[in-house]
């Protein structure tokens, strides 16, 4: 090899090294490892195969609706029902279930109806609301804030918080682990791992994927390109809304009862994993690899400071600071943008 080709092979690593360094994508994943491998030099117990395990578990879920939002923020929009819509569905998921077994339906067709129904049911609240802001002209925030108010309200007048049980058998698929050699992986993470690779090809490579960024970056532009805005948006909606009872699916399955309530907050942890993620609130920039690593890593902190001695509540001012910090560098890296 002469002096010139090892240079130019020396530069090919640099550039390659600068771009996975340099993205949002990297440094989650860079401070993710750091993070495992410090917490478990401090306490060896952390690196125990069945404690991260669980860690990616608890927050597949989250990892999976934060999929579905990414999406609707990299178009400019926002969708604050995401944790009420989990909520109803989680509940339509068990209802569907018992009330189908009791009738003395075969298993086969209560799971399939079971965990069919909360895709269904999240696709035709995403879709109401996508009508709203893509045909209608009606702020995201203003419409799924709306939406929010209603499942959440909708939700303890027709259920009032009462528990489902007896589940069917083999519904609680979530509690189930895969051997993959090195490891029992539960099911949920596999999942998540599948979905997030899939949603960032499709979005990468997919003319609908590829339309989002476009009309997050400048609607007007990407209506003069020739991009049905409307349509696009309506099918982002209906996709994320997929997403969310897939992540509704993921998290009913996790236990032997379902609490028919909304978790408080839950749409602030979706939309805190898209943001750290790297989506842009502005829109336009973002992965879903991004949203994911986020999940994890949020997940990681929270157990990592009960390791190290350190009080849980923490845990909210560090998230805090990371929103501000991703915040901060989208704004200054916009508006070098701008002046360039």
């Amino acid at each position: 090899m002469t002096v010139a080709a090892g240079n130019a092979q020396g530069n090919r690593w640099i550039k390659g090294a600068r771009s996975i360094f340099g993205s949002q994508e990297g440094i989650l994943a860079v401070i993710l490892i750091a993070l495992i491998i410090g917490v478990g030099i401090y306490n060896p117990r952390f690196l125990n195969e069945r404690n991260l395990t669980d860690i990616f578990n608890a927050n597949a879920y989250i990892a999976v609706a934060a999929i579905g939002i990414s999406m609707i923020i990299i178009t400019g929009n926002i969708d604050i029902s995401v944790g009420a819509a989990i909520g109803v569905l989680v509940s339509l998921s068990g209802t569907v279930a018992v009330g189908l077994e009791d009738l003395g339906v075969p298993n086969i067709i209560v799971l399939i109806a079971a965990w069919g129904a909360p895709i269904f049911g999240g696709m035709l609240i995403s879709a109401i609301n996508g009508f709203f802001v893509a045909y209608l002209g009606i702020p995201a925030i203003v419409v799924t804030l709306g939406t929010f108010s209603i499942l959440r309200g909708g939700l303890i007048l027709v259920l009032g918080g009462n528990v489902i049980n007896p589940l069917p058998d083999g519904y609680s698929f979530a509690m189930e682990r895969v051997e993959l050699g090195v490891a029992a992986v539960p099911v949920n993470v596999i999942i998540m791992i599948v979905l997030t690779i899939a949603a960032f090809i499709w979005m990468r490579w997919s003319r609908t994927g590829r339309s989002q960024y476009a009309i997050g970056g400048n609607k007007e532009a990407a209506r003069l390109s020739g991009i049905n805005v409307r349509s696009s948006l309506m099918k982002t909606f209906v996709i994320a809304g997929a997403f969310y009872g897939v992540a509704a699916i993921m998290y009913a399955t996790q236990f032997s009862t379902i609490q028919t309530v909304v978790t408080p907050g839950l749409e602030l942890q979706v939309i805190t994993a898209a943001v750290v993620g790297g989506v842009s609130i502005l829109g336009g920039v973002g992965t879903v690899i991004g949203s994911t690593l986020a999940a994890i890593l949020i997940r990681t902190i929270g157990a990592g400071l009960v390791f190290v001695d350190i009080s849980p509540f923490w845990l909210r001012a560090i998230v805090g600071v990371l929103i501000l910090v991703t915040v901060m560098l989208d704004v200054v890296r916009r508006r070098r943008q701008e002046r360039s």
